[in-house]
């Protein structure tokens, strides 16, 4: 048991026995066990104050050994009894509120991996964690968690990743993808190609973040022990006062009793680790309370754009050919070369080849500039796919007037693609904002923060229109992690304390210098988690305005601890002083508005925890959908696309976006209105609230069936002008219609999980 609350039993038991000699006439007996009670607290109290001295800080505890002396030395051994069972009683619930405080932040310590199995042929050994090195297989078996970050191997894994993100639906890792380290198995065995020693994996970063978070005092707790180191003489001078004013030692005493400064020493510290408890809980570690604080008074946030604001994926919208070249051509060849390749477009281009049906073969002699392309042969012909600097470079210069260039310097992204010595096309990409994005800037400002500013390396018209779109106050484009501390310098010059978030290596000098620094741990660098002083572990940019809230409500909720209980003490002293209140009965006052305190600042722990909808919505596999309805999009609209340029459609593509639009959207949709919907119902409430979604997918069914009956009437002969007309004019329709359907579909889903189940 732990040692405040053996001490408050030893205490209770003494004045139990002491009551007991009382009633049976033996009042000696009774003085020296009340005596006896308030011994171990003296002592204790005497101890901690003298190392409480030597640390440097107040030791506003004298105030409750010199009650203790002072009653014993005026014969008052119950009153000793009294004050001794109140500090031990404060001691015992401070304890109390620290555990239940720490206790997010206590279970992520506690679940830190001892054991890794290590697969050595067909034997299993049990190593170390230590021991493990990047390269070696491992066995995770059910309910054990992922002891170092790698890669899935063989069968997929099912992962609960609540203890990190807070998100409570376990999630799907297939083979070849990323588990991190902290995750339980929540399905079958599976293996693990480890990637990562121990130490270097997320959950040990995310350990030594909690450690900073426990090891830290904030502000507030430090002007709180300056604030109780004046109320000590002042007590003192009080009590002094009052038995020199009326000759009465009691008086003294009684205001010695209600004058413990426990609402100073308490509240602050109790609130602030209850927020960063709260934090944990929905996946922000804030590391501690100084940050914790900063984090409430924020005034300004900046914004990176990739990976912050917007997805970080690129995805594929169109493929725009020069005269000799199919789209098929570009896109196919293109995504094969890019096969050799890491980054995210060339990531983007394969995936959307796949998608498309496309062959694609392996390149040879691949070669990447890192940020600009990759170059090699692929099916003996040569392709560069990159920037327009890299294809000058190569002597191949993308048109500087056309369609195609007009199209690629409006497009968020683009490569271009040169086949033989021909610049053949350019591939437009865009990396779409975030569905919370919005709602998360909305509840910023909702919480006060008046200035809101992008800050991006990206170009200024793309920016811009992320900016525009998002209602920001500012944005600063073809900015250099340099010029992104000279805005952060700017920004605090004029409506500080500056928060910025972001998640790449680019972003990490900003997140630094910023007053407080939000690091999109989840999938971001390390280097940007290890500048910043709070780390988003779930990949949701609205947890920035979760972190804001919870800040303020802890700081709140302090202040209002701190006001409240010191003002009832200092009236408490005036009464005592008085003589209205003996020392008896100002002991169990005093008990009275430490319990209130610590108990008030224990609301910091409450709000509604952010929750994803139940496993029965499906929302997984509604995402999962809709990532396959967005390569049926780009199919949609470069069918359309050729159409528009005269070009005779493949009977066999115009039937399989029919067979899509029967096998995969409508079973889609009515999936939806089976399960999805009537927990985004019950989660959002009020009287019909996706009557507007219902509606939509009735008018994409419509459109699919008229669709689907113009297809089915072709034969053999080629289409009519007419009929192609008709079927360009459907395709590019539902392409709009779906793709709006498509991401108001992800922002309720988003905005559901952010509301309590009803």
């Amino acid at each position: 048991m732990p040692r405040r609350r053996l001490l408050l039993l030893f205490v209770l038991g003494a004045m139990a026995a002491g009551a007991v000699a009382w009633a049976m006439a033996a009042p000696g007996v009774a003085r020296a066990l009340w005596l006896l009670a308030a011994l171990p607290v003296a002592v204790q109290v005497a101890r901690d104050t003298w190392g409480t001295i030597r640390g440097g800080s107040a030791g506003v505890d004298i105030i409750a050994l010199l009650a203790i002396l002072g009653a014993a030395a005026l014969d008052e051994s119950f009153t000793a009894a009294l004050i001794a069972l109140m500090v031990a009683g404060g001691g015992a619930l401070e304890e109390y509120a620290e555990g239940r405080a720490h206790g997010e932040l206590s279970a992520l310590l506690a679940r830190v991996p001892g054991i890794a199995h290590l697969v050595e042929g067909e034997a299993l050994r049990d190593v170390a964690v230590e021991a493990v090195r990047p390269g070696d297989l491992l066995l995770v078996k059910p309910g054990e968690i992922v002891p170092v970050d790698g890669t899935v191997v063989g069968e997929a894994a099912v992962l609960d990743e609540s203890a990190l993100t807070g998100e409570p639906v376990p999630v799907g890792r297939a083979a070849g993808m990323a588990a991190r380290s902290g995750g339980v198995n929540a399905g079958a065995p599976f293996r693990l190609r480890a990637s990562a020693t121990a130490e270097d994996s997320t959950y040990s970063a995310i350990v030594r973040l909690v450690r900073a978070a426990e090891g830290q005092r904030a502000p507030m707790v430090r002007l709180a022990d300056r604030w109780a180191l004046f109320f000590l003489p002042a007590s003192l001078t009080v009590a002094g006062l009052a038995w020199w004013w009326t000759g009465d030692a009691h008086r003294a005493l009684a205001v010695m009793v209600v004058a413990t400064p426990c609402p100073l020493i308490l509240a602050a510290p109790v609130a602030l680790v209850c927020g960063v408890s709260r934090a944990a809980r929905n996946g922000v570690i804030v590391k501690g309370g100084g940050a914790l604080e900063r984090l409430a008074r924020v005034a300004t946030v900046l914004f990176d754009k990739t990976g912050t604001l917007t997805s970080g994926t690129p995805e594929l919208e169109s493929v725009e050919v020069l005269d000799g070249f199919s789209a098929d051509e570009v896109l196919g060849l293109a995504a094969s070369l890019d096969q050799a390749s890491q980054h995210a477009v060339a990531g983007a281009v394969v995936a959307a080849a796949r998608a498309a049906g496309l062959a694609l073969v392996l390149p040879e002699q691949a070669e990447e500039v890192p940020g600009s392309g990759v170059s090699g042969v692929v099916a003996g012909r040569a392709v560069v796919v990159g920037g327009a600097a890299m294809l000058t470079g190569l002597g191949l210069p993308p048109p500087g007037d056309g369609v195609a260039a007009r199209l690629a310097a409006a497009a968020p992204a683009a490569a271009w693609v040169a086949i033989d010595g021909r610049v053949a096309g350019v591939l437009l990409l865009a990396d779409r904002i975030r569905p919370e994005a919005p709602r998360a800037l909305e509840a910023l400002r909702a919480a006060g923060v008046g200035r809101l500013v992008m800050v991006t390396g990206d170009r200024a018209a793309t920016a811009e229109a992320v900016g525009a779109a998002l209602g920001l106050d500012g944005v600063h484009a073809d900015c250099s992690p340099e010029a992104k501390l000279d805005v952060v310098r700017a920004e605090r010059a004029s409506a500080p304390p500056v928060m910025m978030v972001g998640d790449g290596i680019n972003d990490a000098p900003a997140l630094a210098l910023a007053d407080i620094g939000v690091a999109m741990g989840a999938r971001g660098a390390a280097a940007a988690a290890e500048a910043a002083d709070v780390v988003l572990l779930v990949d949701r940019v609205d947890r920035v305005a979760t972190a804001v809230a919870v800040a303020r409500d802890a700081r709140r909720i302090a202040l209002q601890s701190i006001t409240a209980g010191m003002g009832l003490s200092v009236v408490a002293m005036v009464v005592a002083a008085a003589g209205y209140l003996p020392p008896v009965a100002g002991a169990v006052v005093q008990e009275a508005i430490d319990v209130a305190v610590i108990l008030n600042a224990l609301r910091a722990l409450g709000g509604p925890r952010v929750a994803a909808l139940p496993a029965r919505a499906g929302v997984a596999r509604v995402l999962d959908e809709h990532v396959r309805l967005r390569a049926l999009l780009a199919r949609m609209r470069r069918t359309a696309d050729g159409l528009q340029a005269g070009v005779v459609a493949d009977l066999e593509v115009l039937r399989a976006i029919d067979g899509e639009l029967g096998g995969l959207l409508l079973p889609h949709q009515q999936a939806e209105e089976a399960t999805t919907f009537p927990e985004l119902a019950r989660r959002l409430g009020g009287a019909e609230p996706l009557a507007a979604m219902t509606r939509m997918h009735e008018a994409i069914a419509e459109l699919a069936g008229r669709y689907g009956a113009l297809v089915g009437g072709l034969g053999a002969a080629p289409a009519s002008d007419a009929e192609r007309r008709e079927l360009r004019r459907l395709l590019h329709v539902m392409e709009a219609v779906i793709a709006l359907h498509l991401a108001a579909e992800e922002d309720l889903v988003s905005r559901a999980e952010d509301l309590p189940a009803r």
